[in-house]
């Protein structure tokens, strides 16, 4: 994408009159031929900021579970926040941010809500009376369009690579959450597919099935406290998110074990972080970005033409090898 300075110099003017005309600064003195001549200019240069200003191509409303300080704990749902916006601002659209505690009654187009939510919530977001579109959470039971992640798919991928590493036994590092209103715990899917899978492999011993918060610091304690109650452990461990991984990578080496020699670890999301841990994360990549971009094609799709039944749609996965496995 070009810059304004750019513009400025195949225009023939300084980059504040170039950033004053894309911006219409209605104070702006400039001929009318200078004016054409920049915006012709920036379209020839692809330049795009100046759109957002002349038509609204749609008005959605963006509902969130986390707020800023959650995403920062936890980079998944700050991920797909940044696709959403970035393909919002690619298409001119407006997007009105709210929590679900603070929805007001703004009239928009469509509602994409990003995060998990109880019966209670799901209800009153269907009271806006607008296309809506789950993003992380899958609401079909109750008619209602969602895009989610393939976790069997994933967590597949995981353990076929430790079976293929020759790990004998396998531990879990799942992640405990719940809904903002009624505080109802939710079911980790991640947990659910590794137990059933390695139970069909007679693999699978609840006693190491650890659980944690899904930060850095959940999988730090919930590693930290197995390690100093057991003398004998598995040589393998997934954890359920990036964070939870990080947190008990921490608490292995703390403990004076090795990774990957005495244990290896992988983790789930890929934020941008994994790859710069020592040793460097392997994790299943989930296309979170990529997420919040599809969500915002998927909610003008609904908005455009009125479907018969609600859509799910479910994204994979792609396992990505570095340094905390031993086959990377």
């Amino acid at each position: 994408m070009a810059t304004i300075k750019d513009i400025a110099q195949k225009a023939g003017v300084s980059p504040a009159t170039v950033s004053r005309v894309l911006n219409y600064d209605p104070d702006l003195s400039v001929s009318k031929e200078t004016e054409q001549k920049v915006f012709e200019i920036a379209e020839v240069l692809n330049y795009t900021k100046h759109k957002n200003k002349r038509r609204e191509s749609a008005v959605l409303r963006l509902v969130q579970w986390y707020d800023s300080e959650e995403e920062l704990a936890d980079l998944y749902y700050l991920a797909i926040r940044l696709g959403i916006e970035k393909r919002a601002e690619e298409l001119n659209i407006r997007l009105i941010k709210e929590q679900m505690s603070e929805l007001s009654d703004t009239e928009t187009q469509g509602t994409i809500a990003v995060g998990k939510f109880d019966q209670a919530q799901m209800k009153q977001l269907k009271k806006l009376n607008e296309e809506l579109l789950f993003v992380d959470f899958d609401g079909l039971s109750l008619g209602i369009n969602s895009l989610v992640v393939d976790f069997s798919q994933g967590v597949q991928l995981i353990i076929d690579q430790f079976i293929k590493e020759k790990h004998e036994r396998i531990g879990i590092l799942s992640g405990m959450e719940y809904t903002k209103g009624s505080r109802h715990e939710i079911d980790d899917p991640r947990f659910l597919v590794f137990r059933e899978y390695l139970t069909r492999l007679k693999l699978y011993n609840e006693a190491d099935h650890l659980q944690g918060a899904f930060t850095i610091e959940g999988g730090y304690t919930a590693m930290k406290t197995y390690l100093e109650s057991h003398t004998d452990y598995p040589t393998a461990f997934f954890a359920s998110s990036d964070a939870l991984a990080i947190g008990a990578m921490r608490a292995i080496q703390g403990h004076g074990l090795r990774i990957p020699e005495d244990i290896s670890v992988i983790g789930f999301n890929d934020v941008s972080v994994a790859k710069y841990v020592t040793p460097a994360l392997t994790t299943v990549k989930v296309y979170t970005e990529w997420m919040g971009e599809l969500a915002v094609s998927t909610i003008l799709e609904l908005i455009q033409e009125k479907a018969p039944v609600p859509r799910k749609i479910t994204v994979g996965t792609e396992l990505i090898l570095r340094e905390s496995t031993r086959d990377s």
